[in-house]
């Protein structure tokens, strides 16, 4: 499983590392990521000992549990893969029952439902763009590019998938742009320059502000500026590099001071454009930013 498909979900800001097991068709969860986000520890070698304690104990009770875990190697803080004990979909519901309380029912509710939501089913399709054909045949830092990515990701789940918005649209109480005027503002934004780094982000910025889909855009705007990254510049951004709070923060103030944005996406460019892992990674916090608090 050294080519393993790897995958990043988000519980209460806290990461759960999966891997995809292409052989058995499933995918294996971090048990330490699951113990971490139960137990409120931030401390690894706590929740480690946590874990073998309640192994041990669950092996003494004869449970299961512990037999179906399985070693897979995940990467580490240091760069460095190192093996780690995992569980299936329904080990990791299993282990959830281990843990009392209100947070591991609503850490099970949130772990079977995550799958199933529009987001989840959206997120598998962004996964599967990497490695179709498709990719290559999005245009590139135009409107019809934006909208081709959009149709891709959420066809089927909305049925305004790929289509421009005929209404207006307020969040947090900014006005994104006059859906009346819409169809001449994009024509206005993908005339716009995309040579170097700065004119690619401000191009970026007014592509927010547009909005022009009812839902859906922050997702789909990234995957569009990564493209034009790669096309003009050879890189794209690795986005867990940036947090959730910095990155909406610096999109909040982007229509008036776009040096923060620039600065963040600066600092986490990469070169590794043709990486799977790097990808699924930026969908999985590009995902991530778009959840609820």
């Amino acid at each position: 499983m050294s080519n393993a498909k790897i995958s990043i979900r988000f519980f209460d800001d806290r990461e759960v590392r999966a891997l995809w097991d292409e052989q058995n068709n499933k995918w294996w969860f971090s048990v330490l990521d699951i113990v971490a986000v139960l137990t409120d520890q931030d401390d690894y070698t706590k929740t480690r000992n946590y874990w073998k304690y309640l192994k041990a104990k669950l092996r003494k009770e004869k449970n299961e549990l512990v037999s179906v875990t399985t070693q897979l190697k995940l990467f580490a803080k240091d760069g460095k893969r190192y093996l780690t004990d995992m569980l299936d979909y329904n080990g990791i519901i299993a282990l959830g029952r281990e843990f009392p309380g209100k947070k591991a029912n609503r850490f099970i509710e949130w772990f079977t439902n995550s799958d199933e939501s529009i987001d989840g089913k959206s997120k598998t399709k962004a996964y599967s763009l990497f490695e179709s054909s498709f990719i290559n045949s999005i245009e590139v830092g135009t409107t019809k590019g934006l909208q081709q990515i959009h149709a891709y990701l959420f066809g089927g789940l909305y049925d305004f998938a790929g289509q421009i918005r005929q209404k207006n649209i307020i969040k947090g109480g900014f006005q994104f742009a006059v859906s009346r005027f819409l169809g001449d503002t994009l024509k206005k934004i993908e005339a716009m320059p995309e040579t170097t780094f700065d004119e690619i982000v401000k191009k970026y910025v007014e592509m927010n502000i547009a909005h022009p889909f009812m839902e859906g855009n922050g997702r789909s705007t990234r995957i569009w500026l990564d493209l034009i990254l790669k096309k003009r510049l050879k890189k794209c951004v690795d986005w867990s590099k940036i947090s959730k709070q910095e990155y909406m923060n610096a999109m909040m103030i982007s229509p008036t001071k776009s040096s923060v944005l620039k600065t963040l996406l600066n600092n986490a460019l990469t070169t590794k454009i043709n990486d799977r892992e790097m990808f699924m990674k930026g969908i999985d916090y590009s995902f991530y930013y778009e959840e609820d608090d």
